[in-house]
């Protein structure tokens, strides 16, 4: 969820934008003993782990060929979060690894030696986020404390294709809390259950929210991919922030079933991964038909077997793009960033015209966190009312979080669930305009421009560079973003690496219409193999200590 309808807000207006600096921030330089922590003091990353930077298909080769087997692979995986996630830098990225890893990579070890595979993702390790059910022995909590100790019956539909298509879940990731939907004043990749989570590129800059710890784990190479969800900005935000191809696809591509809620309408989980082809590969693997989530009816006939067939290096060729004229000027340090970016995307072959989306996605803002309040409750009500966890509604985790205040809200309060749970039903005609007007109001303001200007797709800056993490004030705005027009109306967005300011990475984002998932695909390949802007992080120590 992207704080910045928050900010929107009237009734939160005490939240004031700010524009990004290098102030000082809460923390302190971090001592370290491994390799990694050392290579922050040199400037550079770490490169000395095995499987540094690897690809999907860079670790089938090598399973292929006998250099190594999953097993092996999930061994050194484990064994980094122990040194850079648990150890060294204290990244605290991974809430906690699965302990049946080793025996899955086994199983599917035998299967390959038996002569079957099941396609790409055959022995890969993927850490998946602490709000996706899965049936085993880890917990899917929410980051919540009110929820330890919940083990889910069922795998949650993506996890079951996720193993269906070979995968080992290695464990699970850290999250803001009820994935950043608890309080107004809250601080990204922080919950009561898992602490916070650190940018692993500089530590005392957040790793954004929601899905921090699919991004600072993807990107320290804790894993293979990862996955995240977004309600609005919860996988492209993080992705940004850490350097990462972030991936949010169209609502009903990916089922919902088995995923702790915010929002029916906007809610979606998706790949974070370092390179676009292995998005492209998690994205396909995972797509699919789901009776017990309505909307991925729609889905039908509009999904591709393999996305890969997507990615052509010359694709940029021939396209026009829209790039967010509001991204164009003012003081943010990635303004010149997106410049450089529209000029490599020209020198590509496409044509850029500028646009102005956001001064009619803007004034959504208010009715989308109207509609965000009134799904929440629903949304959660039904989850829990079958979770089988010790809370069995939204009352119940208010009042466990009051009863254990200490622990459970030691830096932020609760606003945000104690708004939602006042609200009426879904039946509400307060809920029904507000779904009209930020839904389809963003629909229309996307579609028309691409009509209208024959675009291929949009472009702007994913969010401004990594603030400081502040426990005591919680999140600061800082500069633009363009996570909301593509999740208020449910339509894909995909962030790629386009540089770093001051050693911070940002994005470049590319939004298209619904189930344009291929096609932005093309479009965010070429760019990115063109640019070549992915830097692996170096772990470094705060700039003020």
């Amino acid at each position: 969820m992207n704080r910045r309808i928050f900010l929107r807000n009237g009734s939160l207006a005490g939240l004031a934008l700010s524009t990004f600096s290098l102030g000082a921030c809460s923390t302190t330089p971090t001592n370290s003993a491994n390799q990694a922590a050392d290579a922050s003091a040199e400037g550079g990353p770490d490169t000395s782990f095995e499987l540094h930077e690897a690809t999907v298909a860079d670790l089938q080769e090598k399973m292929k060929s006998g250099q190594l087997t999953s097993r092996r692979i999930t061994e050194l995986y484990l064994q980094r979060i122990e040194q850079i996630d648990k150890a060294g830098p204290r990244l605290n990225s991974v809430i906690e690894t699965n302990p049946d890893a080793l025996s899955i990579a086994d199983a599917l070890d035998k299967e390959r030696k038996d002569g079957k595979l099941r396609g790409p993702l055959h022995g890969i390790p993927v850490l998946i986020k602490d709000n996706i059910d899965t049936a085993d022995k880890q917990q899917t909590t929410a980051g919540s404390l009110a929820l330890a100790g919940h083990k889910a019956a069922q795998d949650a539909f993506i996890v079951k294709k996720l193993r269906e298509a070979g995968a080992v879940v290695l464990g699970k990731t850290n999250l803001s809390e009820w994935a950043n939907f608890r309080s107004t004043r809250s601080t990204s990749g922080w919950s009561s259950r898992g602490g916070q989570t650190k940018n692993p590129y500089i530590l005392d800059r957040t790793p954004s929210g929601s899905s921090a710890g699919s991004g600072a784990a993807a990107a320290a190479n804790l894993c293979a991919v990862a996955i995240g969800t977004e309600t609005d900005g919860s996988i492209v935000s993080p992705s940004s922030c850490s350097g990462l191809v972030g991936f949010k696809p169209t609502v009903g591509l990916w089922s919902r079933t088995g995923i702790i809620p915010i929002s029916a309408t906007q809610d979606t989980a998706g790949p974070m991964t370092r390179t676009v082809r292995d998005a492209a590969i998690l994205l396909g693997a995972l797509a699919g038909e789901d009776a017990a989530d309505a909307v991925t009816k729609e889905s039908t006939g509009k999904i591709q077997a393999d996305y890969t067939t997507f990615l052509d290096a010359n694709g940029l060729k021939g396209k026009r793009l829209g790039v967010e004229k509001g991204h164009l000027s003012g003081a943010s340090d990635a303004i010149p960033l997106l410049k450089q970016a529209v000029e490599l995307l020209k020198a590509q072959g496409a044509t850029v015209v500028e646009v102005e989306v956001e001064k009619q996605t803007d004034p959504l803002g208010e009715a989308e966190y109207d509609v965000l309040l009134y799904e929440f409750k629903d949304g959660v009500n039904k989850y829990l009312a079958t979770a089988g966890a010790g809370v069995k509604t939204l009352t119940d985790v208010i009042r466990f979080n009051t009863e254990n205040k200490a622990k459970a809200m030691p830096f932020f309060q609760q606003e945000i669930l104690e708004a939602s749970d006042k609200l009426e039903g879904l039946q509400s005609a307060k809920y029904q305009a507000a779904l009209r007007k930020s839904h389809q109001g963003a629909r229309t303001a996307i579609d028309t421009v691409l009509r209208e200007q024959k675009l291929d797709g949009l472009v702007a800056i994913t969010n401004a560079p990594a603030r400081c993490i502040d426990l005591i004030n919680g999140d600061s705005g800082g500069g633009p973003g363009f996570s909301s027009p593509a999740a208020m109306a449910g339509y894909p967005h995909i962030t790629v690496p386009m540089g770093q300011v001051h050693g911070l990475p940002v994005g470049l984002s590319f939004v298209g219409g619904a189930y344009q998932e291929g096609p932005l695909l093309t479009l965010a390949y070429a760019y990115e193999q063109a640019s070549k802007k992915r830097a692996a992080p170096a772990f470094k120590a705060p700039f003020v200590g």
